[in-house]
């Protein structure tokens, strides 16, 4: 199986979701904001690789676990992706895409585009993270709800 967890700046939300689903984050407790910024992919994702689909891990069911930052756009964007795995060989029961905006806060909108857009990562780092933590079960709930659609 292939699992792509999506948001729009591929940045936050979707690569803790990544962590949760692949052990790096717990499952069963909230972790510390500190955690949170020692995940190493969270918060640093280049302009470059925006649309790009990144493998994060692999799980323990050897199922392909993947962020994307799919902007603004995701009525254009996770059709052709759809269609360029069918394209590639693969079978669409085969790939799970996972919107992760619907866990989103204000403190992880405001964190986020002070870090990422503003360049101001010491600014806005902490304050994406501590969003994070606010939010946590949620994105919990996210990763949970996919593992039981696997099932």
């Amino acid at each position: 199986m292939y699992i792509i967890y999506h948001c729009v700046g591929g940045a936050h939300s979707s690569v803790i979701a990544c962590a949760i689903h692949l052990g790096t984050l717990p499952i069963d407790r909230t972790p510390s904001k500190e955690e949170v910024l020692n995940v190493p992919y969270f918060d640093t994702l280049n302009k470059q690789d925006q649309g790009k689909i990144i493998l994060r891990g692999i799980d323990k069911n050897n199922n392909k676990v993947f962020s994307l930052s799919r902007q603004f756009k995701p009525e254009l964007v996770i059709p052709a992706v759809k269609d360029a795995f069918e394209l590639g060989g693969g079978h669409r029961d085969e790939l799970l895409l996972v919107n992760t905006m619907p866990c989103v806060n204000s403190l992880m909108k405001i964190g986020g585009f002070s870090s990422r857009r503003l360049n101001l990562v010491s600014f806005g780092r902490p304050i994406v993270a501590s969003g994070v933590v606010k939010n946590y079960d949620s994105i919990v709930n996210i990763v949970k709800n996919t593992k039981n659609m696997m099932s």
